[in-house]
């Protein structure tokens, strides 16, 4: 269980604002921060690390008190467990795979998880190679490896699939909901990808000048009660949820999120992932799955 409250005096393209947000976030949940930049986000996540103060706060986590400014308590970013992972990878340049592994160890940690994290995130045969001779999805996999190798209570995201393309960004994706489930462990990401939030979080909140103005599933919050009408356009199914005797379908178009109803019959053929189409017939809408591409 993680709650904190944090305020902050902060500078924006807009001017001044005050970032003043309270966490409740329980053990295991998958958290995103969505909003545009220079909202406070990244600010947010650097104060829970302990890589920037507050001007008040605190941080509680699992009944361990990281901050607590009415207190006079702080601990420094190495007695928080957290592991951070960042957009620019942030890798050792001079250490192998193996060595920028090793190196996030706690005192005293075995030395196992090592091995463990290298054979989860299929990295053993590139364990000796220096990160200049990898490529960035690879890098990718090594921070997010080296970020769980201190068995941190909490992992914090900040747009760190954003640099990749979307290929490798949807296999990372999947690896990273692998390891979340795996470990157990909490994970607040920041992202501005509309797509990325609604296949790894199970809760959004919306941030707007320092304050979080809207939560929840991020179907519920993206999709803003939309159903089906008068349309023709193809995107990504999301989710697919059973509404009495017909299906929700829950689809990504472009960067927007949309809900369309289907039948029984058209839902037992598609799955989350899936390409469709919808087209609208007499007002009543068709959905028709699309052909996957080859994957080379």
């Amino acid at each position: 269980m993680i709650k904190a409250s944090i305020s902050k005096r902060l500078h924006g393209t807009n001017g001044e604002f005050q970032l003043d947000v309270g966490l409740d976030i329980a053990e295991g949940e998958f958290v995103a921060l969505f909003g545009p930049s220079g909202v406070g986000k990244t600010t947010l996540l650097r104060c829970l690390a302990g890589l920037e103060q507050p001007e008040s706060g605190s941080v509680l986590v699992d009944g361990e008190t990281w901050l607590d400014t009415a207190a006079r308590i702080g601990l420094p970013p190495q007695r928080r467990r957290v592991g951070y992972m960042f957009q620019d990878y942030a890798l050792f340049p001079n250490m192998t795979v193996r060595g920028n592994l090793e190196f996030a160890l706690r005192k005293g940690d075995d030395r196992k998880r090592v091995t463990e994290l290298l054979d989860l995130t299929g990295l053993n045969e590139l364990q000796q190679r220096k990160p200049d001779t990898l490529s960035g999805g690879q890098k990718q996999r090594v921070a997010l490896a080296r970020a769980l190798a201190s068995n941190p209570r909490l992992l914090l995201l900040d747009e760190a699939f954003s640099a990749l393309d979307a290929g490798m960004r949807a296999r990372l994706h999947d690896e990273m909901l692998r390891l979340q489930r795996h470990f157990g462990i909490t994970v607040i990401m920041v992202s501005h990808d509309v797509g990325e939030v609604c296949k790894l979080a199970g809760r959004v909140m919306v941030m707007e000048a320092g304050h979080i103005v809207q939560q929840g599933r991020p179907s519920d919050v993206f999709s803003a009660g939309m159903t089906s009408g008068k349309f023709h356009f193809s995107g990504e199914i999301l989710a697919i949820e059973p509404m009495d005797v017909l299906f929700s379908l829950t689809v990504l178009v472009g960067n927007q999120v949309v809900r369309v109803v289907a039948t029984r019959d058209e839902a037992r053929e598609l799955h989350a992932g899936d390409r469709v189409m919808m087209i609208s017939k007499a007002f009543n809408p068709m959905v028709l799955k699309l052909e996957s591409p080859q994957v080379k």
